[in-house]
């Protein structure tokens, strides 16, 4: 009967004999990427994973920094104060913007020069001759043409030249008392981005000066200084612009008021000729 030899002296008859042994199979080892929940995953399937992989940690990353860069987003005053000593200018040139427009607005509505009740009552105070009936009707209420038009009724009935002159000469004067409040809202639009400019300038100044001092190599150093001159000429302008366009709206909105009330005191010194 035959007996199979032992493979451990099998194996060390091929060694003696200068024979390699044969290979042993090694146990299989899954690639973590190629199984998800124990599935086995195709090529496609593979690079996917391997993307996910890759990305996701890139992705919580960047959220990280975008969470962190809108806790660092500056406030109003944070502006304020990056934006340097212009700043300061600027936010008196803001507050006297806004006072202008709403005052210059106030004092160049209709009721303030002049109204209808009152131009009647004095057309037919003077068609009557009776001047300082009109006078009174004048001075009643605090209006523009009031001030202006009962001082020349006063001489309506000594000489009508006399009369339109000094009208029209207390109307300019009165015109001027309310136009120089709109005049300055346009020396702010004018100064203001003159300020920012300014500070622009003062702020690059600096920044060649950090550059100096071996900031070359170090953003960071200058963000300050470039932010300032940024800042600066952002907020001249958003001072400037509206103040610009507040001040021509104004400015038409006094002159149709100025035209309108010119000849209302026209019709009120025209009254004594037409009734006779």
């Amino acid at each position: 009967m035959k007996t199979n030899p032992p493979k451990q002296r099998t194996e060390n008859t091929d060694a003696a004999a200068g024979l390699a042994p044969p290979p042993r199979r090694m146990a299989s080892v899954r690639h973590p990427l190629r199984c998800f929940s124990g599935v086995p995953l195709g090529g496609t399937t593979r690079r996917l994973a391997f993307l996910a992989a890759t990305l996701l940690p890139a992705l919580a990353h960047a959220q990280e920094a975008a969470g962190a860069a809108g806790d660092d987003s500056l406030s109003l005053w944070g502006l304020i104060q990056q934006g340097g000593w212009a700043m300061y200018p600027l936010g008196a040139c803001s507050l006297a913007m806004f006072f202008l427009i709403f005052y210059s607005w106030k004092e160049t509505s209709r009721k303030k020069f002049y109204t209808a009740g009152q131009v009647q009552a004095a057309s037919q105070a003077v068609a009557a001759k009776d001047f300082d009936q009109s006078q009174s009707a004048m001075t009643e209420s605090n209006t523009l043409l009031g001030r202006a038009l009962a001082p020349a009724l006063a001489k309506l009935g000594v000489s009508r030249e006399k009369a339109e002159n000094l009208f029209v000469e207390n109307l300019e004067a009165e015109e001027n008392s309310v136009s120089q409040w709109v005049t300055y809202l346009n020396v702010v639009a004018s100064v203001a981005p003159m300020i920012g400019l300014l500070g622009t300038v003062s702020g690059m100044i600096s920044a060649f000066q950090t550059i100096g001092r071996g900031g070359m190599g170090r953003p960071e150093l200058l963000a300050g200084d470039i932010g300032e001159a940024l800042i600066t000429t952002a907020t001249g302008l958003v001072i400037g612009i509206p103040a610009m366009i507040a001040y021509f709206v104004l400015k038409n909105r006094l002159n149709t008021a100025m035209i309108a009330t010119a000849q209302a005191g026209t019709e009120v010194l025209e009254a004594e000729e037409e009734a006779s």
